[in-house]
């Protein structure tokens, strides 16, 4: 979880305390919850069995729990037959699953534990969504042309959200209030115009004339969708040329560009640099750019607003949501006796445990 200084998410004591209580045995790494301002004794409190280790013992555990999926280096520190409990994405990273294979590692990917209908139960969609619509309405409005963004003469802010699934769904109850309630009634009380937003249907996305329509009435775009094909952006970076020049990109997808895979992945948004903890706000001149891989085209550029991990922004409230969600998920672990003892055909968390095993992935 040190990829970048911005980076400050850890278990909470509470969490780790109910881990104990089960009687898990939990070694935490040297300096485990510092960034979050949290002390040894905070955890020792409450978890007085906990131990603190070097970084490396840390990966010699026989489970390994890390929000963030590690690098290849941490992961080659693990032993066979050990269990990764981490966001993978299975789906969209199939380097990963090779390597993890290679190394003989179970894996446990968090974001594919889900219930009987598909519905994921570990995750945080809402803060990837308000963060996100917050921080892209801060920079628009910066740079929102005259008469100025809280201007009682200006139109309203026209959004175009691509995708309403479930992470679009907060997209646009966050972006009806600027991502932030309090702006949103600081607003309305002064008489300023609000938000109007248009949901795109990802099959009206293929249709260019009526697009080009769209995206030339859009002040700020927003990428939640879910692709068939990550091989196909969304919108094509030329297509970014019918925007306003004061339009902003938001990126909530956050999918990763990858040139060696074939076909290569790209993001929906064609261009946009790929932002972490530290920086997720992107000027059309920024550096960043020439970072993007040469497979993807950069020409054209707006404000861009993109970041690996929306919810750390916020990183105690985001460890507050994902502690309570993995209760269970640990409860039921510790209760089979281990993830070799899981029964895919189970109670309720095995069979979400199941779903989510890297042995089970196809």
């Amino acid at each position: 979880m040190r990829q970048e200084p911005g980076e400050r998410r850890a278990f909470l004591p509470s969490f780790v305390a109910r881990l104990v209580r089960r009687g898990a045995d939990v070694a935490l790494e040297t300096g485990y919850g510092a960034g979050l301002g949290l002390t040894p004794d905070d955890y020792l409190r409450v978890a007085p069995t906990a131990r603190f280790v070097t970084h490396a013992e840390a990966y010699r555990q026989d489970y390994v729990l890390v929000l963030r999926y590690p690098s290849e280096t941490e992961l080659r520190l693990m032993q066979c037959d050990a269990c990764l409990i981490s966001m993978v994405h299975f789906p969209t990273r199939p380097r990963r699953v090779a390597l993890l294979r290679e190394l003989g590692l179970e894996t446990i990917s968090l974001d594919s534990i889900k219930d009987d209908s598909g519905r994921r139960l570990i995750e945080n969609l809402r803060a990837v969504a308000w963060n996100g619509v917050k921080v892209a309405m801060e920079t628009l409005a910066t740079i929102y042309p005259p008469p100025g963004f809280t201007n009682l003469q200006r139109p309203p802010i026209r959004v175009t959200l691509l995708g309403v699934g479930a992470v679009g769904v907060h997209v646009a109850q966050a972006a009806i209030r600027y991502g932030d309630d309090a702006v949103r009634r600081e607003m309305a009380a002064s008489g300023v115009p609000g938000v109007q937003l248009t949901a795109v249907d990802y099959d009206l996305t293929n249709h260019h004339n009526r697009m080009r329509d769209i995206l030339t009435q859009t002040d700020l775009l927003v990428d939640a969708t879910q692709r068939p094909d990550a091989s196909r952006p969304v919108i094509s970076n030329d297509w970014i040329a019918y925007l306003p020049s004061h339009a902003v990109l938001l990126d909530l997808s956050v999918d990763p560009y990858n040139c060696q895979t074939s076909p290569m992945q790209v993001k929906g948004i064609e261009g946009v640099p790929h932002g972490n903890l530290d920086q997720y706000v992107f000027a059309p001149d920024d550096p960043a750019y020439a970072a993007v891989p040469a497979c993807v085209p950069t020409a054209y550029r707006r404000y861009a607003v993109s970041c690996y991990s929306w919810p750390g922004v916020y990183p105690k409230a985001c460890m507050e949501v994902y502690g309570r969600q993995l209760q269970p998920i640990f409860r039921t672990l510790i209760r089979k006796g281990g993830i070799g003892n899981i029964d895919k055909n189970g109670r309720f968390f095995e069979r979400a445990i199941s779903r989510a095993q890297l042995s089970n992935w196809r």
